[in-house]
């Protein structure tokens, strides 16, 4: 099939030129579907892929189909059309940041996860996460390029989650304590609802290439900028000293991110539980009473 000149070949081709057409940055589609510009831009770029929900809510945002972003329609340019608030059912189930419903991941990526897990990344091979999966090789090797690829979709996941829930969760707040709260909250939920791919989080960003580590460490960062500003507020509140507001503010999180390393599912204390007493503790810590 031959394709018509200056019709876009690939999905991230296709999703710029949709954006474009419906008049939107790139910071801006990010903020509406709730990812960092960084890992939009990876996705146009090729650099990542993007999960079956994610791309039903881009095509909702930019007035397209999945079908013709993904190459399966007569080609034909998405026109602008008129923004309103999402309502697509993905991103109504997102509001409940409280929730941890089972995610939609294809079954090599899964496979990969657990492989990460369970021997780290440079112990497991394409040849072992085909196995895991059911696949054949080459047909792993269909949807992914290298098993780098497939430690980036994974990291890419982990901060696409934790950027919508802790925009939710400050989103219930109105004061710099309520948002510490709520974020501590946020962080420590993921972190133990969501523990496998926490645990690849933490462990395993020293095997990204420079540029994934780069991308990677910089949306984690966006984050903890995010906790950084509410815990300035809340001290002001409390009309407390901010001298010391960072070193407590790595140390909060830092608390949040260790929690795949001992919490266990099964074991005596609910996510819930731990969320509220991390918060507790993350108030203890700044010296603002609980």
């Amino acid at each position: 099939m031959n394709v018509p000149e200056g019709e876009p070949t690939t999905l991230g081709a296709r999703l710029r030129q949709a954006r474009t057409a419906a008049g939107l940055s790139l910071r801006e589609t990010a903020r509406r579907i709730e990812v960092s510009p960084a890992t939009l831009s990876a996705i146009e770029t090729g650099k990542t892929g993007v999960s079956v929900p994610r791309l039903h809510q881009l095509a909702a945002e930019l007035g397209t189909t999945t079908q013709w972003l993904i190459g399966e329609h007569p080609p034909r340019t998405p026109a602008p059309r008129q923004r309103g608030p999402v309502t697509d059912p993905v991103h109504e189930t997102a509001r409940a940041w409280r929730e941890f419903p089972p995610q939609d991941i294809d079954p090599v990526l899964a496979a990969a996860i657990d492989s990460f897990v369970e021997t780290g990344y440079h112990g497991a091979t394409m040849r072992s996460i085909a196995q895991r999966a059911g696949m054949s090789v080459p047909g792993v090797y269909h949807h992914y390029r290298d098993k780098q690829d497939l430690l980036v979709r994974a990291l890419d996941l982990t901060m696409d989650e934790l950027r919508w829930r802790v925009g939710a969760a400050r989103g219930e707040a109105n004061t710099g304590r309520e948002r510490v709260i709520r974020v501590v909250e946020a962080l420590a939920l993921f972190h133990t609802h969501r523990r496998e791919l926490a645990f690849i989080g933490a462990s395993e960003m020293r095997s990204l290439n420079p540029d994934n580590r780069g991308r990677i460490t910089a949306s984690r960062n966006e984050i903890q900028y995010l906790l950084d500003e509410d815990i300035d507020t809340a001290l002001s509140e409390a009309n407390l000293s901010t001298g010391h507001a960072r070193t407590a503010g790595r140390a909060i999180a830092t608390m949040c991110t260790a929690l795949p390393q001992w919490f266990r599912l099964d074991g005596p204390a609910t996510p819930e539980q731990i969320a509220t007493e991390y918060a507790d503790f993350a108030l203890g810590l700044l010296g603002i009473r609980p």
